[in-house]
């Protein structure tokens, strides 16, 4: 006896599943609404397969594709987070990890970042409780020890210490680190390596 191909076992199921639809009044299969998602959803499990990304930034995406219907978008979108595939609360706890470690950003850069990517407060507020003070005066300390380490020599005038400390503080701006922070970590780290310089 041979055995059946792939599109008669299809067919078979689809035709039960009409008949069950037709016994009870349900819609079990819809065989082309299923058609209309797999288009959606392979697309999407690419870009998650890539890396892992907020709800805002799957839906984004995905709707920036022309022939992709906004509707289906969304139920497909529902069916990667009801099977756990997007989750807004993990996704925010790895992101600030990771960025909090790989590149020593600061908790306000994370913050503005996840605010960005469409995660809720709550999830942003739990995912930073990850990154302490303490936490964030060690990296700034490690980037402007760093930056200061690229001084070559101490300057002989005020101005140029001056401009020697707006470079490190620099540094921890941009990362977003505070302020107050900042100018501490930066005059101790400069401290520091004018006395190494000698």
């Amino acid at each position: 006896m041979l055995a059946e191909s792939e599109s008669d076992k299809v067919r078979k199921i689809e035709q039960l599943a009409q008949q069950i639809a037709q016994a009870d009044g349900s819609t079990l299969f819809d065989s082309g609404h299923e058609a209309a998602k797999a288009p959606v959803r392979a697309k999407a499990l690419r870009l998650l397969d890539q890396r892992m990304r907020s709800r805002k930034e799957l839906l984004d995406r995905l709707l920036a594709v022309e022939e992709f219907l906004p509707a289906i978008v969304e139920e497909v979108v529902d069916d990667l987070a009801r099977g756990g595939l997007v989750n807004d609360k993990l996704f925010a706890s790895e992101w600030v990890r990771q960025r909090f470690s790989l590149r020593g950003k600061s908790r306000t850069v994370l913050d503005r970042e996840l605010r960005e990517k469409g995660i809720s407060s709550a999830d942003r507020s739990d995912a930073l409780e990850q990154v302490t003070r303490v936490d964030e005066e060690m990296v700034a300390r490690k980037l402007a020890t760093k930056k200061a380490g690229t001084l070559r020599c101490v300057p002989e005038n005020y101005a140029d210490k001056q401009k020697d400390l707006r470079k490190i503080v620099g540094v921890l701006a941009r990362r977003g680190f505070p302020s107050d922070m900042s100018m501490t970590v930066a005059r101790e780290a400069l401290d520091a390596r004018y006395e190494e310089l000698g």
